[in-house]
């Protein structure tokens, strides 16, 4: 490990130095590139600093205890040394999880799909209540949302709906959420009080870049057809809906949020890549351990993930055995606690990956 940080110390030093050189601040690109290349190990190269700082006190802490006269010196020293010494060892553990792999998607945008499974219109209500939820969670972290499509239920639910999730650590705190999502409680339409069992399926999928997936124009067919739903006369009387297909993969996605059969087109092109980008994403970390999962629920949505229980306002994540009794927060966006929890479990799990 120390091997390591300090070949990241050194290309930190290399970095630093060339954001000084004036033909590098000469050129607009580069000096972006670099400066954000310096930025990503800042973090690494701070904590270890702050490592080096600490076991110099120990030392110095331990020399005082093997040569120093003063018994009441020695034995603050002594004290300092356990406690240093505690402090040594957590500041190892957050060095091993700083230089474990990072996921190259983290930073990225995401889509958030949203489609009701069992349980009929209370499926569809539920979905409309995570597709809420999600809004709110991503007003809190300052991100933007856009609807890509929805298809509404005639109760005020959809039977699916998908998000565009706009903001700087979106895939990384939204990629926690893909499975099987269920959801316990008393239906508005049922009058006899029973409980009813229903659930919704979540897929978040990165955003795709040109540089990520290729679509040539020759692979997709492109059908457009009258808009159906709310929307106002105007959706509703215009071929202005899309429905685009892979041709070599067989795909489909379709879009008529918009009036504009353009920006139907563009938008559902967006879907497409980045369902695209998943597949090729899954493909290849099959074909690397077909045993192993390479991001938490991937390849997995028929996986029940998460119980929401509206009587005992409880929610259990069955990933991570966590239950919080504070359901009704978590519906209006709290989802912080959930998420750092489930951070911090895939983090054990890689860094137990390389140690063993």
């Amino acid at each position: 490990m120390f091997d390591k940080l300090r070949q990241i110390e050194e290309r930190y030093q290399d970095l630093s130095r060339r954001l000084s050189d004036p033909q590098v601040i000469g050129q607009p690109a580069e000096y972006a590139r670099t400066a954000k290349a310096a930025s990503e190990l800042a973090e690494v190269v701070q904590k270890f600093d702050d490592y080096k700082t600490l076991l110099a006190r120990i030392s110095e802490a331990r020399h005082i205890v093997a040569e120093d006269t003063d018994r009441e010196m020695r034995e603050m020293a002594q004290a300092e040394v356990e406690v240093l010494t505690a402090r040594q060892a957590a500041l190892e553990e957050e060095l091993r999880t700083l230089l474990l792999p990072r996921d190259p998607n983290d930073q990225k945008n995401v889509f958030v799909e949203i489609r009701a499974g069992a349980g009929g219109d209370e499926a569809g209500l539920f979905a409309a209540d995570l597709a809420r939820m999600y809004a709110k969670y991503a007003e809190s972290q300052r991100w933007k949302v856009e609807v890509m499509d929805s298809h509404p239920t005639g109760v005020g639910g959809f039977k699916e709906i998908i998000l565009f999730v706009q903001g700087r650590g979106a895939w990384s705190r939204m990629k926690f959420e893909r499975g099987v999502h269920r959801v316990q409680r008393v239906p508005a339409t049922e009058s006899s009080g029973r409980i009813h069992t229903s659930t919704v399926t979540v897929a978040v999928l990165p955003e795709a870049e040109d540089v990520d997936i290729k679509v040539e124009e020759k692979d997709i067919r492109v059908d457009v057809y009258r808009s159906s739903g709310p929307g106002g006369q105007g959706v509703n009387t215009t071929d202005s809906a899309v429905r685009l297909t892979h041709l070599p993969t067989g795909l489909v996605v379709t879009c008529q949020d918009e009036r504009s059969q353009i920006k139907n087109r563009a938008k559902a092109l967006r879907v497409l890549k980045a369902r695209l980008l998943e597949r090729a994403q899954e493909e290849q970390a099959a074909a690397i351990a077909a045993d192993r999962r390479s991001q938490v629920g991937t390849g997995e949505r028929s996986e029940r993930i998460r119980t929401y229980n509206f009587p005992q306002g409880r929610l259990s994540d069955h990933r991570i055995g966590l239950t919080l009794h504070r359901l009704p927060a978590v519906m209006e966006g709290d989802l912080d606690e959930i998420v750092d929890a489930l951070t911090a479990w895939d983090q054990g799990r890689k860094l137990a990956e390389t140690t063993a």
